[in-house]
């Protein structure tokens, strides 16, 4: 008996690697005109905290460059890796990103909080990082294999919320709440995209606004952050210590007015506002570069984000259209959340500034995750623009 025209063809090989297909040349461009600006940034805001903490005004600096330089590694190694080997380690990653948020809980606290795994010889590892990017590969993973039946309670909905609240509950008892924030934005994002139905997503959103309520208000959770947050000049007058960094921050964005002090002439970078270098980097950008040049970063930020999607709109499967997807909505929320924190919009909850705070893994886990997005529009279905 003849064989069908499919059983007689043979099957094709995947190929791992890709070192000469083209990738999205003007994304890759973005962000490394985004890269060089942060790194540049970040020098001009640490320091000062480098020559008086460390004795070295070049302390900071050294360190992120020898990050970015490891980040841009990991880059163009992702770029070249077919994305589609992110299917197969779905699973795994999330198992990764599940014991070290497990582990960071029973290190001991420091200053109330438990974000960091101390690795000697390198630094501290923020399982946060790996959280956020676990869950986008296991969405897009489970939507890639169920978007047909989205719209499905049982497969379409259960398993993101299980997965997403494990994620946020761990997160939220180091406690992180702009960690938690982000990780729930991400996955509502996807699952919305992905066809998930929208009156699930609505009762999500009044369950998880519900505990976020319930935990402020009768468990006292954050109060204090909370408490500056709605009444800043009240608790500055009454206690500065827990106002402090807010305020400081908030006089670096107003005294930069339209076109900034100049490059390297912030102020409040003298030992005002506290780690500047860090989550509130962006109020010396203000300060230094005024509101033109934050605008500036801003515009980059969200061309980039666009790029982003475009390569998503151009994936030629659904996996690589979520990846995408995901990614970029990390960027996007993250330098939302970010901003908003630095002027006082949200509660001081640590968040950092895509490309420009000081860290080791968050700079090289973002960096690695857009070589992942390079290696998504290497297999693009239309002519790059």
């Amino acid at each position: 008996m003849a064989r069908t025209k499919r059983e007689a063809a043979p099957k094709k090989k995947r190929r791992w690697f890709y070192t000469k297909a083209p990738f999205d040349t003007p994304f890759l461009a973005l962000l490394l005109v985004l890269l060089t600006i942060g790194l540049a940034c970040m020098f001009s805001a640490s320091y000062v905290n480098g020559y008086y903490r460390e004795d070295d005004s070049y302390f900071y600096i050294k360190k992120q460059l020898l990050f970015a330089l490891i980040g841009i590694t990991a880059m163009l190694i992702c770029s070249c890796i077919d994305y589609h080997i992110w299917h197969i380690f779905a699973i795994p990653t999330l198992g990764v990103a599940l014991i070290l948020l497990i582990i960071v809980l029973l290190r001991p606290t420091e200053d109330g909080v438990q974000r960091w795994i101390p690795l000697p010889g390198i630094g501290n590892i923020q399982p946060s990082e790996v959280a956020k990017f676990a869950l986008i590969v296991v969405f897009a993973h489970l939507i890639s294999l169920n978007h047909k039946n989205m719209d499905k309670f049982k497969k379409g909905y259960l398993p993101f919320m299980v997965v997403m609240a494990v994620l946020c509950l761990l997160t939220i008892l180091e406690p992180h709440l702009s960690g938690t924030m982000l990780i729930f934005a991400i996955g509502f994002v996807m699952m919305f995209v992905g066809g998930t139905k929208i009156s699930y997503l609505l009762g999500t959103v009044l369950l998880g606004g519900g505990a976020v309520v319930f935990m402020i208000a009768v468990l006292g959770y954050e109060q204090d952050r909370i408490e500056v947050w709605l009444n800043l000049f009240e608790v500055y007058e009454k206690n500065r210590d827990q106002a402090w960094q807010t305020m400081q921050s908030l006089y670096a964005i107003g005294s930069g007015g339209l076109m900034g002090q100049g490059f390297g002439n912030s102020r409040q970078k003298h030992l005002f506002l506290p780690e500047p270098q860090n989550d509130f980097v962006f109020a010396i950008v203000c300060e230094e570069l005024g509101f033109i040049g934050a605008v500036i970063i801003i515009v980059l930020f969200a061309v980039l984000v666009w790029r982003g999607f475009m390569i998503a709109t151009r994936s030629p499967d659904k996996f690589g259209f979520m990846l995408a997807i995901g990614l970029s909505v990390q960027i996007a929320i993250q330098v939302a959340l970010n901003i908003a924190v630095v002027s006082n919009l949200l509660p001081n909850t640590g968040i950092s500034l895509p490309f420009f705070s000081y860290g080791g893994s968050s700079l090289i886990m973002l960096l690695g995750q857009m070589g992942i997005l390079l290696s998504v529009s290497r297999q693009s279905t239309k002519k790059q623009a």
